[in-house]
């Protein structure tokens, strides 16, 4: 019942936008309109998912935005040397798992320098944010790889649609919700997540595998920012070295404005999902109601604070 409580200015504040939003732009909820929105908002919520177990656990990860970029970049690089100008299934799932791959090592690195070592995740990432930046940049000298239009299936990734209607983005972005939300809340390792994040020297000492939990939950979050790099290059038809800019910090408002609570230890995949919904409909709305890009930068950021500030009342509240 609590969780619910906690949803329901939430699903209120949707409401409130969408109403809002279609008073200043009349076709703003029109059928193919809300359609584009939930595709926009598919790459910020995959990242967020990942974003959530990581900060819940009391950690943060700077680098997804980076992540993006060089996932698309080493995927398409290596679909374009290993292909050439055909298409061959075989060879898209080697580079896919080559993107990943990268991604998966960032991750892993994280997991163990923050378990291992005294540093904070916060300079970890951003010192990965940097390098994982410069090896996108290693690409094609920094330049865009375009996607050759015989890679269907890439670019099916980001612009096809299930059964002619719902965008597989849209498919991709679910279906991950469903399985962070199993693995979160019905599973052990979720429990380990909260334990971890609720109190270090407690988890410890009840015999919780930290490292192993840590090390997961950052090789997760990697991974998932590996994923949103696919979708994002495919509905760019080209891998952008300079694309993920500030993704992260998209990402991490979601998580915040969903629940989670920057301390760690408290927060749910649902809330996560309804706070990049909330940042979504900001953003498309704003960008249709014509105010200008600066003051988009200003209300999200005004957002941000909001949402920090109750989190740290209700946690004032709490003790």
């Amino acid at each position: 019942m609590k969780v619910v409580r906690q949803m329901v200015p939430l699903l209120a504040a949707i409401i409130i936008l969408l109403l809002l939003f279609r008073i200043w732009v009349p076709t703003f909820l029109a059928p193919e309109n809300m359609l584009d929105l939930t595709q926009q908002i598919s790459v910020n919520t995959i990242l967020a998912l990942g974003m959530t177990l990581v900060i819940l656990i009391g950690g943060i990860d700077l680098s997804v935005g980076a992540m993006v970029a060089l996932v698309g970049t080493t995927t398409v690089y290596c679909l374009s040397a290993i292909s050439g100008d055909t298409q061959n299934g075989f060879y898209l799932l080697i580079s896919i798992l080559a993107g990943l791959g990268v991604a998966a090592l960032f991750g892993i690195f994280h997991g163990i320098a923050a378990a291992k070592t005294a540093m904070p995740p916060f300079i970890i990432t951003l010192a990965s944010m940097l390098i994982a930046r410069g090896c996108a940049l290693r690409f094609n000298s920094g330049l865009p790889i375009s996607i050759g239009d015989q890679q269907t299936i890439l670019l099916e990734i980001g612009n096809g649609r299930l059964f002619g209607v719902v965008p597989f983005p849209v498919v991709i972005m679910l279906t991950l919700f469903v399985l962070m939300a199993l693995l979160l809340h019905r599973t052990r390792f979720g429990q380990h997540i909260y334990a971890l994040g609720g109190n270090r020297e407690a988890a410890l000492y009840t015999g919780i595998p930290v490292v192993r939990v840590e090390v997961m939950v950052y090789l997760i979050c990697s991974v998932l920012a590996g994923v949103a790099g696919l979708i994002h290059t495919s509905q760019l038809y080209s891998a952008e070295p300079a694309s993920g800019e500030m993704f992260e910090l998209t990402a991490i408002a979601a998580v915040v404005v969903g629940g989670t609570s920057f301390t760690g230890g408290r927060g749910t995949i649902f809330g996560t999902l309804i706070g990049a919904i909330i940042i979504g409909i900001l953003d498309k709305g704003l960008n249709q109601a014509g105010i200008h890009y600066s003051l988009q930068y200003i209300v999200k950021g005004a957002v941000i604070l909001i949402a920090v500030y109750i989190d740290v009342r209700r946690n004032r509240q709490a003790v």
